[in-house]
């Protein structure tokens, strides 16, 4: 009979020493979001890759790219992929669209573009296939050449 108001009391103090902590868990403050200041984000993950489709192709070379406020990453030349998608109001589309008067075979080697991430602000995930590598360089300017 001596062990239970111990065993009472050593019950309480666990029950309340979980409540103390989930109150001090509610009360903790929030993790501030970074933020480029009055510049809308622009945070891109890019990808070049042998393959057909975005699932069943081998990356064989992945960069980063910020252009807010200033243009960074590893991209090899983030200023003129920057500019090249400020020029086209961040439009991939236009961006592999491009076309010259360069002539290239035929071959079906198919290499996968992919950029994912966030354009001032809005959520970006493009994937395109060239028929091979003479294709891809055809007047694609910097923001896939890496």
């Amino acid at each position: 009979m001596r062990y239970i108001p111990g065993a009472l009391a050593l019950g309480a103090a666990l029950v309340l020493g979980s409540l103390a902590t989930t109150a001090q868990a509610a009360d903790a403050p929030a993790q501030t979001v970074r933020s480029g200041g009055l510049y809308a984000p622009t945070e891109l993950v890019m990808t070049v890759g042998q393959g057909e489709t975005r699932e069943t192709a081998t990356v064989e070379r992945a960069v980063t790219l910020s252009c807010t406020p200033r243009a960074t990453g590893s991209h090899p030349n983030p200023q003129a992929a920057c500019a090249q998608l400020r020029s086209l109001s961040g439009d991939f589309t236009a961006v592999t669209g491009a076309t010259t008067q360069r002539v290239c075979t035929k071959e079906w080697d198919p290499i996968v573009v992919t950029a994912d991430g966030v354009w001032q602000g809005r959520r970006v995930s493009y994937t395109y296939t060239f028929a091979n590598s003479c294709t891809m360089q055809d007047g694609q300017g910097s923001v896939f050449r890496f």
